[in-house]
């Protein structure tokens, strides 16, 4: 055996055993914070939607909307250790695991990316997953377009029909996971765009390559209208496709409150992000230049002082990079506080405006192969459409990287080994001093994005702290790390259902507590997040109206009323006034929580009030006092006898 074949053998023997460290790594990462923090919003909220999946206790509009993500949810809570808060974030977690291997994989095995770099790029992207694992409807999504992004490339540059079809089931399918990844379908853009890139490479006429195009196209199409109809023939089959329609009209009614889901705001919010950034990349970009000028002003010497000159050039854009990063930090880029959004906004998104940066400039660029032009492509299509669909402004891309940091990366990698100075006419022209504060700004971003990944835990839209303390009396939240403030709440909240048996029996919550259905175990009347502004007032009246109905024809149906520490305050206020609670209005209710704020209240807290006029009648029609009251919670029972 020749020492070419062992030194062959070693390498791949090398290459296996990175691969398995870092597969396994990216696998295990994202599991780091499954028992850490309680979030009273989101996560319990979208559990308690797939252990109770159905029309009985969920609002027919978020059933639907994101009917795939509670289906497949709901098949998680079936799996052993399910039905406790570790178990799910561990189940759910794994969903990240799968986007980062793959990603991992397909930078790797298609694109040919070094293996370090993509390892680099996925822990970045891991990193950056801010959303908490529990809203399936996000990560599912990113699932399938991940395997949509593969299959249109491997379909595309392969020529393979069948993954091209794959890929449209895949879109297709992404419609039932979250009805507003409609917009996904652009991806189909990717297949002209190809077309186009094949016929300049080719230089051949454009007939037969057109009707590949519209072929190829059609088998897109194909897949997507294939998707659609079989989920949609089983939505039929098992609720009626008017409940399904129902529910979707009412999803584009939200828009007259919650006007942030507009499509118009939604658009415009995303775009806002990247231009109040550009404050920044100007003046990044101003450096740069300072630094070139520098150069360029060297260049002018000739001889030994133009090489000294050249070389004192090179420590100044040194120092600019370095001087840069400390400006940023001055300024407010970024901080170090890693437990909000602060330390990753900003970068992130400069973040994702370089690698659509790159991007460009790769389609563009006539030596790049129509691989990488298509990627590129790919890759600027992934960042943009991922916020279409989302009130998150530019949040979702920022949680959806898994092939765009490895490509940045990579892309930047390449730049800063491959691209040499220019001498037009024997002037210099250097991009040392762009290479020196792209590599500065790329080792700051890994840092903040290193600080935040290990730190930040999502609670009710921002991050947790001090997770000190567990909760000992409620099996759904044990093993799992809270603040000592929330572990009080919580522990006192389970003592009293515990003790008056009300696991299992409906609740009503309102407030911004909808996670109390699942951390209790006590299935929603009817939508547990009732106050959220998406859920109009006339629904809230007409399903409470049903409740009512319900308690007057079952004396031993008693539903659970929860509410939130400042609608407690508001209704005991209301009763040490002796108020007649039917003759409250929403006024008083604005007046009585907000004080002299009420004539500035909000969108959201005038529907809030609205409702909960709608519900002080229901407590007042069936007799509900308050029997449980800490500084977060106030649990209220039918105390007083009715008639069977």
């Amino acid at each position: 055996m020749d020492r070419d074949t062992i030194n062959n053998g070693l390498i791949s023997k090398s290459c296996r055993i990175q691969d398995v460290v870092f597969i396994i790594i990216l696998a295990i990462y994202p599991l780091r914070h499954i028992a850490c923090g309680i979030d009273l919003w989101d996560t319990g909220y979208n559990y308690a939607n797939f252990e109770y999946m159905g029309l009985e206790h969920m609002d027919s509009m978020w059933l639907f909307s994101t009917y795939l993500a509670n289906a497949v949810g709901y098949l998680i809570t079936k799996l052993p250790f399910a039905l406790s808060l570790l178990g799910m974030n561990l189940y759910t977690g794994l969903f990240v695991s799968v986007l980062a291997v793959s990603g991992y994989f397909f930078c790797t095995r298609k694109l040919g990316i070094v293996r370090y770099i993509v390892f680099a790029g996925e822990l970045i992207a891991i990193s950056l997953c801010w959303c908490p694992t529990a809203l399936l409807y996000n990560y599912l999504t990113y699932v399938l377009l991940l395997v949509c992004v593969i299959l249109l490339y491997c379909g595309l540059t392969e020529n393979k029909n069948l993954f091209l079809f794959i890929a449209g089931l895949c879109l297709g399918a992404n419609v039932l996971v979250r009805f507003s990844n409609l917009p996904e379908a652009a991806l189909i853009v990717a297949v002209w765009a190809y077309g186009i890139i094949e016929w300049l490479d080719a230089k051949r006429a454009a007939d037969g390559l057109l009707r590949k195009t519209v072929y190829r196209t059609l088998i897109c199409l194909g897949g997507e209208l294939t998707a659609l109809s079989v989920l949609l023939l089983y939505i039929h089959i098992r609720y009626g496709i008017g409940q399904y329609a129902e529910g979707i009209r009412r999803l584009f009614a939200m828009t007259d409150n919650a006007t942030d889901y507009r499509a118009d705001s939604m658009l415009f919010s995303m775009l806002t992000d990247y231009t109040e950034n550009l404050y920044w990349v100007v003046r990044i970009l101003a450096i740069i230049a300072v630094g070139m000028i520098v150069f360029f002003i060297a260049g002018l010497f000739k001889g030994r002082k133009r090489r000294l000159f050249v070389n004192a050039a090179r420590t100044v854009s040194v120092i600019l990079a370095a001087l840069m990063v400390a400006w940023l930090y001055y300024r407010g880029f970024c901080s170090v506080q890693f437990f909000t959004y602060g330390p990753i906004r900003r970068p992130a998104i400069v973040f994702l405006m370089l690698s659509m940066a790159v991007g460009m400039v790769r389609i563009f660029d006539m030596r790049a192969p129509k691989e990488e032009k298509l990627i590129s492509g790919l890759v600027i299509l992934v960042i943009l459409i991922t916020s279409i669909g989302s009130n998150n402004k530019t949040y979702p891309s920022i949680n959806n990287l898994f092939v765009a940091a490895p490509y940045t990366l990579w892309e930047m990698y390449k730049f800063i080994k491959n691209v040499s100075d220019r001498r037009p006419g024997g002037l210099l022209i250097s991009l040392c001093p762009a290479k020196c504060i792209i590599t500065a700004f790329l080792l700051m971003f890994a840092v903040q994005c290193a600080g935040f990944g290990m730190v930040f835990v999502f609670a009710e839209a921002t991050g947790a702290q001090d997770m000190t303390a567990e909760v000992t009396n409620n099996d759904i939240l044990a093993g799992i790390k809270m603040n000592p403030e929330r572990a009080v709440w919580m522990t006192e909240l389970s003592e009293y259902v515990d003790e008056n048996s009300l696991t299992g029996e409906e609740v009503i919550l309102f407030g911004q507590l909808p996670a109390l259905s699942f951390y209790l175990q006590m299935p929603s009347a009817f939508n547990p997040w009732s106050d959220l502004t998406s859920y109009s007032a006339e629904t809230f009246g007409k399903e409470l109206g049903e409740t009512a109905d319900r308690v007057e024809s079952d004396s031993a149906y008693q539903p659970v009323i929860i509410l939130e520490n400042k609608y407690a305050e508001c209704l005991e206020g209301l009763l040490d006034k002796s108020e007649n609670l039917q003759e409250v209005n929403s006024d008083d209710i604005l007046q009585s929580i907000l004080g002299e704020n009420a004539q500035s209240a909000s969108v959201q807290e005038k529907t809030a009030a609205e409702k909960f006029v709608m519900l002080l009648k229901f407590v007042d029609n069936y007799g509900y006092d308050i029997g449980f009251r800490n500084d977060k919670f106030a649990v209220l029972t039918i105390t007083s006898g009715r008639d069977a």
